[in-house]
């Protein structure tokens, strides 16, 4: 696809934008419509099947579960390439994604919240859970799915049962269950710009009382940027993984799941190309045409991220009695090594200093999990626990800063090249250490067969200690870089309590309704960085919040119409956020207690079976996210925020999606339509009205050709149809870079796969 502006995409103007904050709500109308007049006459068998989450720590169908939950199968992420947590933030409203350069530095949204920092002493809000193991830095959660059978979504505060991480929200996947009976695939993709991926796996009974299975992946993609200085496609990737599991059934009553899981990438990252710069910059990078759509970059750097992520765990069931004991028991490791181009440029002039980075995480950490519960089924349900954290991450970040010594004569676009240059640094070693533990319980009372009541509590208690030390050859502070600082240390500690309560009741056997109030905790944070100043020293407060939320979830129209509703209302005291400050002219972090900020919504989720071959499924989600009342940083000049919107936190998104099958002789045609859509995003807390992203919908097509069985298929995708640029990310300052997403524009592929 011929990179640039496109003419249609000139066109996305107000109308376009207002013409699709019509037609969401009006296509979820039409869907309910078309689900009632055709239901009558559907085909025998038509009907929905049920969804099994995990989002009280027990298999449930997620229509009895008083909790917002999303769901996508293992299926439907493999069948539409998505694989890692960027892409699925298109298919889920609730849930947006900010990318950057490195994926140590990316974060994940629920409802408007989430948080932003490259610091190791900062914890995300929104938890990622693989198999019960939490992942405690959000980077290591980035890497390709493998293995998946469903990834659930449990939108608002988790922290009775989930604790660790989860004052927004949690992102709960869970992994295949080993087949009984032997049995394999591999599956293939081929896509526009040479991106190629390779799957397999192998599940199956290797004695009376063991099975296993083991999978891997492989792809590669040169990149959806161009690099003109280096003559290389950029915004790439590199990655291969493995995971093996083994279960062992020694008796009816212990069962024991053993898994390891390793994986590498090479990304070629990006800061991101420029959407506006100064009159410096934009010569210096020239042909680079610097604009909102432009998708090039020139820089001397060979921007990249090398990434190791591999694990153990171990989970034990033992039934004792009416009693289950479950143990699970993690160590995870992560290395990343970072490049950066902080200037985006490739030569040095007078007017421009280069400013190249290298940043090494070594991170380690350990959990441990036991849980009792029920048998379920009774007057008195519940689940009860103790959880053990403990993480130590340690890095080195080395900034290169060169500028003219001596200058030539100035060119006729107004740069002066340097006659010679010279080159100092600064390095900085700086770590964290993070021991937690908590004790939980949650119960459901069954007043009757219709009405219900939920009582959850969780109490943590967190211990943090940091260290930071700068070694640089500037004795005063420079562009970039400050002045070396001798070894500080420091330590926080602080306990918080989270939980919920709550009444559900059936208003009939299809239709229940549900109403919740819940607590959430998230720990105490450093900002501990390469540029960490004494003002940082200080340790940041925790974060609470309560939320109101008042669910429906049905099945309607003899099991064809699944049409789930929550309205929620939740507040943050102590919210913790990045807030943008300058170093001698280069843009840094502020991790502080920002104040009080709030969310508000609607979520609507539907999936409709209109005949045996027709189906439509999608979401919708409304969210007011805003600061009430912000609070400055010492030493920092603020704009009035009261009132903003958060960043990453559009009011209006929706993906909504439609197929269509059909027999032809003994094999299956399907055809598959979904669109998605975002309104304006504001993706800086500064307010600056370089960060925001105007509203954009992506279309994406695909038709299948299965064969008998299902036991091979093939499909042709076609990805963002209607060419329309839209950006993950807006660095903010006077010069705006722009985070480029895979289907920034039109890209086409086709998959096979065989299942034997």
């Amino acid at each position: 696809m011929p990179r640039g502006i496109n003419m249609k995409r000139a066109e996305h103007s107000a109308l376009g934008v207002s013409f699709s904050r019509r037609l969401v709500p009006a296509v979820v109308a039409a869907t309910l419509a078309a689900a009632a007049a055709e239901a009558q006459e559907a085909a025998p068998g038509a009907q929905l099947e049920e969804i099994v989450v995990t989002a009280t720590k027990r298999e449930e169908s997620l229509q009895t579960v008083p909790v917002a939950v999303s769901v996508l199968s293992g299926v439907q992420l493999e069948q539409t390439n998505l694989n890692a947590m960027e892409s699925i933030s298109t298919h889920i409203p609730s849930v947006n994604f900010r990318a950057n350069a490195s994926n140590k530095d990316t974060s994940l949204f629920i409802r408007g919240v989430g948080t932003i920092s490259t610091s190791p002493g900062v914890e995300p809000s929104v938890s990622t859970v693989v198999d019960g193991v939490v992942f405690g830095r959000a980077g290591m959660a980035t890497l390709d799915l493998m293995d998946v059978a469903r990834l659930e979504v449990l939108r608002g505060p988790q922290g009775t049962l989930f604790g660790k991480n989860a004052s927004s929200g949690v992102i709960n996947i869970v992994s295949k269950p080993i087949a009984e009976e032997t049995q394999g695939f591999v599956d293939l993709g081929w896509y526009d710009g040479d991106e190629k991926r390779i799957r397999a796996g192998v599940s199956g009974a290797l004695t009376d009382s063991v099975r296993g299975s083991l999978n891997a992946m492989w792809g590669e993609f040169p990149g959806v940027a161009r690099n003109v200085y280096l003559d290389k496609d950029v915004q790439g990737y590199d990655r291969q993984g493995v995971r093996g599991k083994l279960e062992f059934a020694p008796s009816d009553d212990l069962d024991i799941v053993l898994i390891a899981d390793y994986a590498e990438a090479g990304d070629t990252g990006s800061r991101g190309a420029y959407t506006r710069a100064s009159a410096a910059i934009t010569a210096s990078i020239a042909p680079v045409v610097v604009g909102p759509e432009n998708d090039e970059v020139a820089t001397n750097v060979l921007e990249r991220v090398d990434d190791t992520n591999y694990g153990v765990s171990a989970e034990i069931d033992w039934t004792t009695g009416p009693l289950t004991l479950t143990s699970i028991t993690a160590y995870r490791k992560w290395e990343n090594t970072q490049y950066q181009d902080i200037d985006g440029t490739a030569v040095v002039y007078s007017q421009i200093a280069q400013l190249g980075d290298k940043g090494i995480v070594d991170y380690e950490q350990f959990s441990q999990e036991l849980r009792l519960a029920s048998p379920g089924g009774e007057f008195f349900d519940y689940v009860v626990g103790v959880f053990y954290y403990d993480s130590q991450s340690d890095e080195i970040y080395r900034r290169d800063r060169t500028e003219c010594n001596g200058t030539l004569a100035t060119l006729p676009n107004g740069l002066t090249p340097c006659a010679a240059v010279t080159t100092g640094y600064g390095q900085a070693e700086y770590g964290t250490d993070l021991t937690s533990w908590s004790v939980f319980g949650e119960g459901t009372v069954n007043f009757s067969e219709q009405l219900r009541g939920v009582l959850g509590l969780r109490y943590t208690s967190d211990d943090l200690s940091y260290y930071h030390e700068r070694l640089s050859t500037y004795a005063t502070d420079v562009g970039g870089i400050r002045a070396t600082r001798a070894l500080t240390e420091g330590s926080t500690d602080e306990d918080g309590t989270s939980g919920r309560i709550g009444l559900q009741y059936d208003l009939s056997d299809d239709v229940m309704v549900y109403g919740t109030y819940s607590l959430g905790y998230k720990g105490p944070a450093y900002n501990a960085f390469f540029n960490m100043q004494s003002i940082d020293d200080f340790a940041i407060s925790k974060e609470e919040s309560q939320s109101f939320e008042l669910g429906l979830k049905s099945m309607l129209l003899d099991d064809r119409l699944r049409l789930n509703i929550a309205v929620f209302d939740t507040t943050f005291e102590g919210y913790q956020a990045n807030y943008p400050d300058l170093v001698q002219g280069v843009v840094v972090t502020r991790f502080i207690n920002a104040g009080d900020v709030s969310t508000q919504g609607v979520e609507v989720d539907f999936e409709a079976r209109i005949t045996g071959d027709f189906s439509l499924s999608g979401a919708i989600a409304y969210t007011d996210a805003k600061v009430d009342k912000f609070l400055c940083p010492e030493g920092a000049t603020c704009t009035d925020l009261d009132g903003a919107q958060l960043p990453f936190a559009p009011e209006w998104k929706a993906n909504i999606g439609a197929n269509y099958g059909m027999d032809v002789g003994d094999m299956r045609l399907d055809f598959g339509l979904d669109y998605t859509y975002q309104d304006d995003t504001q993706y800086d807390l500064s307010r600056s009205t370089n960060t925001i992203q105007p509203a954009w919908d992506i279309i994406n097509a695909s038709i299948a050709l299965s064969g008998p069985d299902g036991r091979w298929r093939v499909a042709l995708l076609g990805k963002n149809l209607a060419d329309e640029s839209y950006s993950t990310n807006l660095l903010p300052g006077g010069n705006t870079q722009r985070g480029m997403p895979r289907d920034q524009s039109s890209y086409y592929g086709v998959t096979a796969r065989w299942n034997f």
